[in-house]
């Protein structure tokens, strides 16, 4: 098999979360303990760092990253999900894991692995972990795929635990009351090991608080010690920091939601220098450059200036309040909204946070999971929005294309799967 087909065996012959949803979700760590301990237990021979939360590991996990990196460490990072190419949720210094890597491992590891049935993440997990020892990283960031206890990232003991913040998603496997979620997500915070809570809120705190002490772990409330002094968003993009201990700080992300981010990601890295070499230059570098230092895409990722385009992989209600408030300080003409959202988001509740006034291009990704452009429509059309839907996210952002004027401003997202779809469609278009 060629890196194509290997990469289409995973897709179909694993059940895969983002394709299918629940059915691929396996509670348990079973399957990641017997591929452990046939790959020799890789995790083991180099340091990590794990990540988990509802909204803004991604960021933080690539903003740690970037700042490793920039320090002189081989950083390996394990994300997901990919947007364009299923390699970028497994890098070394930025690079993807090689074609060859992935199809050679699939090749030689199948006939163990196929009588395990196990998920498409386990698998993953399990390569990403192989391939880190391989690459002989000095430390790997690893974010939780979805939830933190039952998680197969979650065989890790990290030099540092971050859960950045506790909002309803995936309530089908994690419950549906913060308390319960905070029980899942708490899940990775191990014995003796320092951990960075980013947000926290009344129900959540005495969780964390509660799990730490069993565990003797030093714990950190990012909010309660709070770095940064001054945030301002920048006209020509990213967010400038005044902070107490770093100083001034460039962000190349532009999202407001980063300020929270930044503020968790400045208390995991006070607790890092501790023991590992960080100067102040190298934050100040890591902060500027993580888009080109990880290959971050999607976070209030600016597509084109005339018309803007602005894409954003913000896809549940702690994500949309931060996006919806964005969205109204920005100076346009007319608003373009592409739009999407797959099957288990509380769609009602993120379709109300909308911008009324905009003209509204609704669509479906190329996901089973993505609800029928149809049926968003008609959320739509019931709270008073004007649009029209689309079959692709292609024929949707053309269409906002075509009737954007210079002033306005055309934004694409709802789910990570929509912007994958704008984003695989603009590299395709480039490469013809």
């Amino acid at each position: 098999m060629n890196y194509k087909e290997t990469v289409e065996y995973l897709f179909n012959s694993t059940p895969v979360f983002e394709h299918v949803g629940a059915t691929a979700y396996k509670e348990g760590l079973s399957n990641t303990h017997i591929l452990d301990k046939h790959f020799g237990s890789p995790h083991q021979g180099y340091k990590t760092i794990h990540i988990a939360g509802t909204n803004g590991k991604g960021s933080c996990s690539h903003t740690l990253a970037s700042i490793l990196q920039v320090s002189g460490y081989k950083v390996g990072l394990y994300t997901s999900p990919h947007l364009i190419d299923f390699r970028e949720r497994i890098r070394v210094n930025g690079e993807s894991i090689s074609e060859e890597y992935v199809v050679d491992f699939v090749a030689k590891e199948k006939e163990f692995f196929e009588p395990l049935h196990p998920s498409f993440f386990e698998l993953t997990t399990a390569l990403a972990f192989k391939y880190f020892k391989d690459a002989q990283v000095d430390i790997a960031v690893i974010e939780v795929g979805l939830g933190g206890r039952l998680d197969c990232t979650n065989i890790i003991t990290p030099l540092l635990s971050v859960i950045t913040n506790i909002s309803f998603d995936h309530t089908q496997f994690l419950g549906n009351t913060i308390t319960k979620i905070s029980t899942e997500k708490a899940g990775i915070i191990k014995p003796f090991t320092p951990v960075v809570i980013g947000e926290y809120t009344e129900e959540s705190k005495p969780v964390f608080l509660q799990k730490a002490t069993e565990c003797s772990s030093p714990i950190i409330f990012a909010e309660d010690c709070k770095d940064i002094i001054e945030a301002k968003v920048c006209p020509q993009g990213g967010i400038d920091y005044q902070s107490k201990q770093f100083g001034h700080i460039h962000g190349e992300l532009s999202g407001t939601y980063q300020i929270k981010n930044t503020n968790t990601v400045l208390a995991a890295i006070s607790l890092l220098q501790q023991s590992l070499h960080i100067s102040q230059e190298d934050i100040r570098t890591g902060f500027a450059d993580v888009c080109k230092t990880t290959g971050l895409m999607g976070r209030w990722m600016t597509i084109r200036e005339v018309p803007k385009v602005i894409c954003d992989t913000g896809h549940n209600v702690g994500g949309w309040k931060y996006i919806a408030s964005q969205l109204r300080n920005q100076q346009y003409k007319t608003l373009h909204m592409v739009f999407g959202m797959v099957d288990d988001k509380d769609i009602m509740s993120v379709m109300e946070m909308l911008p009324p006034d905009a003209t509204f291009y609704w669509t479906r990704a190329y996901s089973k999971r993505a609800i029928p452009a149809e049926r968003i429509q008609t959320i739509g059309d019931s709270l008073g929005y004007k649009g029209q839907h689309f079959p692709t996210v292609e024929e949707a952002y053309l269409e906002a294309l075509k009737y954007a004027a210079k002033e306005d401003l055309i934004f694409v997202g709802g789910s990570s799967y929509i912007v994958a779809d704008l984003l695989t469609f603009l590299r395709s278009a480039t490469n013809h």
